[in-house]
């Protein structure tokens, strides 16, 4: 394949790709790195959220566990906990699109009964094997991402002891994505359905995060939406000298715009309205 795609069935929804989309991050969790603690207030998270839509958000990204690097596992009942009533009260008020960030297909069931209409799975149906055959059955859209550990085995880019290696990352990354989108497919889920992530920062070193950045092109000629999560990364910290997380925007922005360039479309992000002032104010693609 090699035609980049217009659009993302996500459910009753269809996410136009014609300009970068953005996602906006809601971690209802104590521990992620960016945010931690920030919105565990059923009321600050919707409160937030509601902010990223008018900001310029067309999708909702609601995690209640973090990914981080170290971080630890937490049951379904606690992520439905802390995640349900938050996607029902944004439901109730916008149409925007709403994922939910989890690898496990009970959390993402409860989720989608409220009204989500994407999963976000960083393990790509690896730590749940219901979880294509829930969005085969539903109809939702599903974010394939690559990643090397699981959070609990995992380290920043910038502080491995010994640095992961890999003799081609972009080929390694692209491969293996496509082999999950085709299993996907084979369980029943559509490929229009299907957005690939590179996974920034999941069992990548600094070297292998850059490498992805510059490769936009080779994953969009995939055919299918391209997902990426650059912002705040360590590596973004790492390569910009900035230690402070909340201070990287506008360098996670100007990599996000590298991408774009290149014709990636999706944009997960913390500060959207830095994303649209540089991703929307700027033609997206040079061909």
């Amino acid at each position: 394949m090699n035609q980049e795609v217009q659009t993302w069935k996500c459910g009753r929804c269809v996410v136009s790709l014609e300009k970068p989309v953005l996602v906006g991050i809601l971690n209802t969790t104590p521990d992620s790195f960016s945010d931690g603690g920030e919105y565990v207030s059923h009321d600050l998270a919707v409160a937030h959220a509601l902010k990223l839509i008018d900001a310029g958000a067309s999708i909702i990204d609601v995690g209640g566990e973090s990914t981080r690097p170290g971080a630890s596992r937490v049951p379904a009942e606690v992520q439905i906990a802390r995640t349900q009533s938050v996607i029902q009260a944004i439901r109730d008020k916008s149409e925007v699109s709403i994922s939910i960030d989890t690898t496990l297909s009970a959390v993402a069931r409860e989720a989608i009964k409220v009204g989500a209409n994407i999963i976000n799975d960083v393990a790509s149906g690896q730590e749940d094997a219901e979880m294509f055959s829930l969005a085969a059955e539903t109809g939702v859209g599903i974010v394939l991402m690559h990643r090397r550990l699981p959070p609990e085995l995992d380290s920043f880019s910038d502080q491995y002891e010994i640095k992961p290696q890999s003799d081609n990352i972009v080929d390694e990354v692209k491969q293996w994505l496509l082999n999950r989108a085709e299993m996907a497919q084979g369980i029943g889920i559509c490929m229009s359905a299907i957005a690939l992530d590179p996974g920034f920062g999941f069992g990548k070193s600094i070297e292998q995060n850059c490498q992805l950045v510059q490769a936009g092109r080779d994953f969009v000629k995939t055919g299918y939406p391209i997902y990426v999560g650059l912002s705040r990364k360590s590596f973004i910290g790492s390569m910009s000298g900035i230690d402070d997380v909340k201070r990287r925007d506008a360098v996670s922005a100007t990599a996000a715009l590298k991408m774009s360039r290149e014709g990636v479309q999706i944009f997960r992000v913390h500060n959207v309205a830095e994303h649209v002032r540089v991703l929307q104010s700027t033609p997206s693609t040079e061909h």
